[in-house]
C-alpha cells in the first residue's frame, strides 16, 4: 500500500515539474489515500498481532 503511495507521489511530481496540474492533482488526492489507508491498516494489524489467542 505504501508502495503505490510513493509510486503515485512520484508521479505527481512529475506531472507538476511538466505542467499537467490536472494529473498531478489527482495523482496526489491517491497517494494520500493510499497512504492514510496503509497506515490504518498498518495500526490494525498492530493491534490484532498483539492479542494473546
Amino acid at each position: 500500500m505504501l508502495y503505490w503511495a510513493a509510486v503515485f507521489l512520484i508521479i505527481a511530481i512529475v506531472a507538476a515539474v511538466f505542467g499537467f496540474v490536472g494529473i498531478a492533482g489527482l495523482a496526489s488526492h491517491i497517494a494520500w489515500i493510499l497512504f492514510v489507508v496503509g497506515i490504518v491498516l498498518a495500526v490494525i494489524f498492530m493491534i490484532v498481532g498483539r492479542r494473546p489467542l
